[in-house]
């Protein structure tokens, strides 16, 4: 990826609009009150290692499929955790059908698959659906070891 692309996102402290780049080193903080900022991007086959592999926060992969009802439930409730955990953790979505060397590579069987990468290796995997608060604790837990 040669242009550094990126996405805008509202401080869920003081709501100022923010462009933070899918794929960057440390974690992106708001410019006016410099509080963390929610990092959710989308990834795929071609760019999926400089995005998600190379962060230096943990970061939990979204495997999802456009036609996949329980996908469209977690995937608010991953946003939650994403601002919940802002500084913490990097979500990265991968859609499944886009991204079919991905899906292979992980072995999914089954959308929503969920991971977590520390440096580019799988440390949690979830699949299905689980609300909010579950999906917090399951990536607090599987952070805790990097963090502690």
């Amino acid at each position: 990826m040669n242009t550094i692309q990126a996405v805008t996102v509202s401080c869920p402290n003081c709501g100022r609009r923010n462009r933070t780049p899918v794929a960057a080193k440390g974690r992106p903080t708001c410019g006016h009150c410099k509080q963390p900022l929610p990092w959710t991007v989308d990834a795929g086959d071609d760019d999926f290692t400089e995005i998600a592999e190379q962060a230096d926060v943990p970061v939990v992969v979204d495997l999802w499929a456009t036609w996949c009802g329980p996908c469209r439930t977690v995937s608010p409730a991953l946003e939650q955790v994403a601002t919940d955990l802002a500084g913490r953790i990097k979500l990265v979505k991968v859609d499944v059908d886009r991204s079919p060397r991905l899906s292979q590579r992980f072995e999914v069987q089954a959308v929503p698959t969920l991971l977590v990468l520390d440096k580019g290796r799988a440390v949690a995997r979830q699949t299905g659906a689980a609300p909010a608060p579950v999906l917090r604790q399951w990536v607090e837990q599987s952070i805790m070891t990097r963090e502690g």
